[in-house]
């Protein structure tokens, strides 16, 4: 039976209307408020953020405009993600913790095509959005040498 959450609120807000959702990296969890108990190693899949729709105009501007991220200001505790399945002390044996690279690069170039294609009619804002929210907060991480603890 699960138990969990089939929805989540605006990441910024808490608002239970939410309007957009995008994607980020497992690492990008670091930088979002309340982080400090999430093990991000052990993240499995991209994150999933919310925003209602007053958020998300902001959002859009912060990203579209000024090329920033707001996730210093979303709480991680509305952000939807799976962890992976814990049985080490079932089998006394330690895992090895997932390696997020391949989900990060996958992730990195296809934000890179899509900011490649911004002139494109066919691409739609949110993906802009996306796209800008992930390079901003890898360029973040890739400066931040205790975030890839």
């Amino acid at each position: 039976m699960y138990t969990g959450r089939t929805d989540t609120p605006c990441c910024l807000c808490g608002n239970p209307q939410t309007h957009s959702r995008i994607e980020v990296p497992p690492r990008a969890v670091t930088l979002m408020k309340n982080s400090g108990p999430i093990a991000w190693q052990d993240i499995v899949g991209p994150v999933t953020i919310q925003f209602c729709a007053d958020d998300w105009e902001l959002v859009c501007d912060l990203a579209l405009e000024m090329g920033h991220h707001p996730l210093s200001r979303c709480n991680v505790a509305y952000a939807s993600f799976d962890l992976r399945e814990d049985f080490e002390a079932m089998l006394t044996e330690t895992k090895a913790a997932p390696d997020q690279r391949a989900l990060e690069t996958r992730l990195h170039e296809r934000s890179q095509s899509v900011l490649a294609a911004a002139d494109d009619p066919l691409t739609e804002t949110r993906a802009l959005v996306e796209a800008t929210v992930i390079d901003a907060a890898l360029d973040d991480l890739a400066a931040s040498p205790s975030a890839a603890d």
